[in-house]
């Protein structure tokens, strides 16, 4: 299991429910293309699973 996942924006959040724009925002993500390095844990895997359609993942060690 790695130690953090770098998360990137790669669709809009125009047009996406109120909980999508909400889980992108707690993950930390406000602009397209921009990416966030996160601890590895079942919550920050839950938020990603939640808008894995608007995300690029990368496992970082």
């Amino acid at each position: 299991m790695a130690k953090s996942l770098k998360i990137k924006l790669v669709r809009s959040l125009i047009g996406r429910s109120k909980d999508q724009r909400l889980v992108a925002q707690a993950l930390g993500l406000k602009k397209l293309q921009q990416e966030v390095v996160q601890p590895d844990n079942p919550q920050i895997r839950g938020m990603v699973e939640k808008i894995s359609h608007l995300l690029k993942v990368e496992e970082v060690n």
